[in-house]
């Protein structure tokens, strides 16, 4: 039974896509449905620069929280929205864990090569630690 689903969105094409599949989840389970924005902080993380971050990100993903809200709210369900900041990954593996969440699903984000050498797959790291079941729409 999936009780709880985490979305990991990031504003990308390939997460609004992967809103779509999440929301059909959890109307077809019953499931609570979270949503986890993470935001990157700067090397290297200064207290006063990562307050900033957190509060830009706040404000840059509430305007496509609205849209994602209005949109499950039309399905029936009532997300909850949370920013963080911090390793993508990181952040979303220990939200998971943190909420006891059952199914993680997120869109595959197409990066350049550089990116993915430098960053790394956020996917892929968390498919390999996450706890639960792990969903990638593409």
């Amino acid at each position: 039974m999936i009780k709880k689903v985490l979305f990991a969105y990031d504003a990308s094409e390939q997460a609004e896509k992967a809103f779509d599949f999440a929301l059909d989840i959890a109307s077809k389970y019953g499931s609570q449905l979270m949503v986890l924005s993470v935001a990157t902080p700067p090397e290297p993380p200064v207290s006063v620069e990562m307050e900033a971050v957190l509060e830009n990100a706040e404000e840059y993903y509430e305007q496509h929280f609205a849209k994602l809200r209005k949109k499950a709210e039309q399905a029936g369900i009532i997300p909850l929205f949370e920013v963080r900041v911090g390793h993508a990954a990181e952040q979303i593996i220990r939200k998971a864990d943190e909420d006891d969440i059952d199914m993680i699903v997120m869109g595959h984000r197409g990066k350049s090569f550089i990116e993915r050498w430098r960053l790394g797959s956020v996917c892929k790291r968390v498919m390999s630690y996450a706890h639960c079941t792990v969903s990638i729409v593409r």
